[in-house]
């Protein structure tokens, strides 16, 4: 088994092979190899500088070290101090190697295609999932990540049947995957006369953006429908065949579209989010095959598959997964997701190291 050392200097060669290759001619020609090349590169060159800060730091510490040996008095006491700062650096260093070295979701980088939908609760349920689309509409804007309308559609009473959103930003995967799941909401409706508390439950899909070079779509696979769309209630809203169904024959998934008026923005839309739905397909039968099935993140969407609740008559989150509850509801719905979502990916990177330690 390699040391530290040994995997970083092999590494750093792998820079150097990347950064010649990506020198390269041909390289600008073909996309999907400069595509896995420059994030290749993007990742070896933040571990070594790294690796450059934890040789630093261990020369420091030797120096330091060197110097308390030979030092009398008061600069003794100012060498050990330098000795101590030198090896917490040489610690920290340590730990984000560990973090860079674990192996590295292929999805980061990549913008979200973020879809909520009402599930168990009626009416409530689609009041909720709009609630929901407007949480992370906030939590976006935040970030200072871009969000794009894929589709909206609207419920009888204002809520949302289905949202769908593309969310471009650079850590907009890294900081949404684990939002994915069934979220709960404990509350008196609008629809309840007597004031009793309701649990309705929603939704939400978190896919990764695929590009066209990842996913490779044959038109004989696609069979496209197209039809009037319809608002709240069935009524029309368009007086054209501008919605698009699109089926993916091998796989059976459907897709439709009509948030826009026009036919070809709804099947271009419709095309990004299967493209989403087969590649995330795609990577799941890999894990599947390694032996790692990931549990399906909506399950059949029922209340008790929950992964966080939202109790408003005690202004309550609570997130299942890692027992973190705060009050401070109204926070959280304006978008402030930080201290969940910072919870939730410390307690992955912990299960990560504790897998790979025991490898």
């Amino acid at each position: 088994m390699r040391s530290l050392d040994e995997t970083l200097a092999v590494l750093q060669d792998e820079l150097r092979v990347v950064e010649a290759s990506l020198g390269e001619p041909d390289v600008a020609s073909d996309l999907t190899r400069l595509r896995d090349l420059s994030r290749r590169h993007k990742d070896l060159a933040e571990i070594n500088v790294a690796w450059l800060a934890l040789q630093a730091a261990r020369d420091d510490f030797a120096t330091a070290r060197e110097m308390f040996n030979d030092a009398e008095g008061d600069d003794r006491e100012q060498w050990r101090e330098e000795m101590n700062g030198a090896e917490a650096r040489i610690q920290s260093v340590e730990a984000e190697l560990e973090t860079l070295l674990l192996p590295r979701d292929p999805n980061v980088g990549r913008s979200v295609i973020l879809e909520i939908r009402g599930a168990e609760g009626g009416e409530e349920a689609n009041l909720f999932a709009a609630v929901l689309a407007q949480m992370y509409r906030r939590y976006a804007v935040l970030r200072g990540w871009k969000v794009e309308v894929v589709e909206e559609r609207a419920s009888d009473q204002g809520g949302l049947d289905e949202a769908i959103y593309l969310i471009k930003g650079d850590d907009a995967w890294t900081r949404l995957e684990m939002e994915a799941g069934v979220h709960r909401v404990q509350r008196v409706p609008v629809t309840e006369a007597k004031g009793r508390v309701h649990t309705s439950s929603a939704t939400v899909s978190v896919l990764p953006e695929a590009e066209e070079v990842d996913v490779a779509l044959d038109p004989n696979d696609l069979k496209v429908d197209v039809y009037r769309s319809s608002g709240p209630g069935g009524q029309s809203v368009n007086t054209t065949d501008s919605a698009v169904r699109i089926t993916h024959l091998p796989t059976g998934i459907v897709v439709s579209m009509q948030d826009e008026k026009s036919q070809i923005q709804n099947r271009a839309k419709a095309l990004i989010v299967l493209r989403a739905r087969l590649l995330k397909a795609a990577q799941d039968a890999q894990a599947s095959e390694l032996g790692d099935l990931k549990r399906s993140q909506l399950g059949s969407g029922g209340r008790s598959e929950k992964i966080r609740t939202y109790n408003y008559k005690e202004n309550r989150v609570t997130d299942h997964r890692i027992n973190l509850t705060t009050y401070a509801l109204d926070a959280v719905l304006n978008g402030e997701l930080d201290t969940y979502i910072d919870a939730l990916m410390a307690e992955k990177r912990a299960r990560q190291l504790a897998e790979s330690d025991g490898r």
